[in-house]
């Protein structure tokens, strides 16, 4: 029973970790940097609290019991704690680091009382007792960190799934203590323990039912407009706002991870410009990889001439919204019912390695590579594996950030598309929801492509040969910058974007 209970609490420890490192991934983006602070933070304290136990272990049972009852409320109340002080206090890094050393320390004192524990239930050498504990421990943590994207994560979401781990954590460490050790605990403090432990349920039991409210009210301080919809999914966090207008125009804007994706007050102005410079070549077969909302498909299928729409989508749950949200298929006009759009569900990185298929235009609408995993859609050789499959004469177009905001960004997206042995048009344009706002065309002939429009091109709200004549020209504050490419072992965006985005 102490083992069952020793395998449950790392399984426990374990969720608690991720979820913190997976909640600064969604809020603060950067995971590797979010990573390194909890884990260095945690086993750090670990080994406070592996320390700070060793005047315990004369009552061990009793100790065991409240670090338990105690770590049950820290770990399932953290995620909503850090949600919370990020939208209301903005002091989520300090808040984090306090909330993974309470984490880590608590953790860190399991294991000599355990010790202590089952030494008292059967005597054996140390060297035994250190293999049966830590084999309980490990394979407790591998149970924990699967159990938390699968199944977790999709069923319960964050915060009610760190809740929830919480009671469970709760009842295996303290009700072990109440039935094995009850002879050895006075009666005073089988009663405190016993009462501690409905104590840390309620808490936690009353949290989860408030848990929706107390995470709408929170989100809702994140954005100005009101929230209409709003989904944790396994990739990230998706919310849309809409607002009404005096002269009763809607504003709905998408926003994955708290950025803004579009806003359709203006959305035609950023998707026409990405797509119909691009469509002035040859575009028979299009691919497009991200642009799950529909839009940058809308205007392609505007095209009579186009045979095949094929988008590539990670989150099914964005493609969901986009044939089923009213809204949202009203503003892309119903783009996936088109018999010529076909919709993917895989990660792009993934899929082109397995693709033979050429195709004449291919569209790159990913988000703003603010991450690791972000960052690798917009590396060397993820548009190698583009270029791979760009059928001859074909070209492609890339939506690289804001010039004025993120200049070293934009220009080390243009460098990494040139570095892949295309040749590169950078142009930009104003998109009121975003600022000045660029995107990169590119070919793999010798010669820069031409940024024009094509002879058939669809009646046109913002963009004409004026327009995007102009915007091939940068002011000579935001030029070509000396920066670096960005590769796979080389993630150099993720730095660009965190430090200019900030400054910003």
């Amino acid at each position: 029973m102490v083992l069952a209970a020793v395998f449950t609490c790392a399984a426990c420890g374990l969720v608690y970790e991720l979820a913190l490192v997976a909640l600064g991934s969604y809020l603060v983006g950067d995971s590797v940097t979010q990573a390194s602070i909890v884990l260095s933070v945690m086993v750090f304290a670990m080994g406070i609290g592996s320390l700070l136990a060793k005047p315990l272990q004369k009552h061990a049972a009793a100790a065991f019991a409240i670090v338990e009852g105690v770590l049950a409320l820290v770990g399932g109340l953290s995620v909503l704690a850090l949600y919370a002080a990020f939208s209301w206090l903005d002091i989520y890094v300090p808040a984090l680091v306090a909330v993974a050393f309470a984490v880590g320390a608590l953790i860190g004192a399991e294991i000599p009382l355990l010790m202590t524990l089952l030494q008292r239930i059967r005597r054996q050498d140390a060297g035994s007792a250190v293999a049966d504990l830590f084999a309980a421990d490990y394979v407790g943590a591998l149970i924990g960190g699967l159990a938390f994207p699968f199944v977790l994560l999709p069923t319960f979401g964050h915060i009610k799934g760190a809740l929830l781990v919480g009671a469970v954590n709760a009842v295996a460490g303290v009700a072990v203590v109440l039935w094995l050790f009850r002879r050895r605990l006075g009666r005073l403090a089988r009663v405190g323990i016993g009462l501690g432990m409905v104590a840390v349920l309620a808490v936690l039991g009353t949290t989860y039912a408030l848990a929706d409210r107390i995470e709408v009210t929170a989100r809702q301080a994140l954005f100005e407009d009101p929230i209409a919809l709003s989904k944790d999914t396994p990739y990230q966090e998706i919310v849309i706002t809409r607002k009404v207008t005096l002269a009763g125009t809607t504003d709905m804007r998408l926003f994955l991870n708290g950025d803004l994706q579009f806003s359709s007050a203006d959305e035609y102005r950023y998707h026409e410009s990405l797509v119909h410079p691009l469509m002035s070549g040859p575009h028979g077969n299009v691919l497009i990889l991200g642009g799950g909302d529909g839009l940058a498909l809308r205007e392609v299928l505007r095209y009579p001439d186009v045979r095949s729409a094929t988008l590539i989508e990670l989150d099914p749950e964005m493609l969901h919204l986009a044939r089923t949200y009213k809204p949202l298929v009203a503003l892309n006009h119903r783009s996936f019912e088109d018999p010529r759009a076909h919709a993917v569900n895989a990660d792009a990185f993934t899929w082109l390695r397995g693709q033979s298929r050429r195709y004449d235009a291919i569209i790159v609408d990913m988000p703003d590579p603010d991450d690791v995993p972000t960052a690798k859609l917009y590396s060397v050789e993820f548009y190698g594996l583009v270029k791979r499959v760009l059928a001859p004469g074909g070209r492609m177009v890339v939506q690289s950030g804001s010039p004025y905001f993120a200049p070293k960004s934009f220009w080390s997206i243009e460098k990494s598309i040139a570095a892949a042995g295309l040749a590169t048009t950078p142009y930009h344009v104003d998109v009121p929801s975003f600022g000045d706002w660029g995107f990169t065309l590119a070919s793999p002939d010798a010669k820069p492509p031409a940024l024009a429009l094509s002879p058939d091109v669809p009646p046109l709200r913002f963009l004409d040969s004026s327009v995007l004549q102009a915007a091939s020209v940068f002011p000579k504050d935001r030029r070509s910058r000396d920066v670096g490419v960005n590769t796979l072992v080389h993630p150099r965006l993720v730095q660009y974007e965190g430090q200019e985005w900030k400054d910003s």
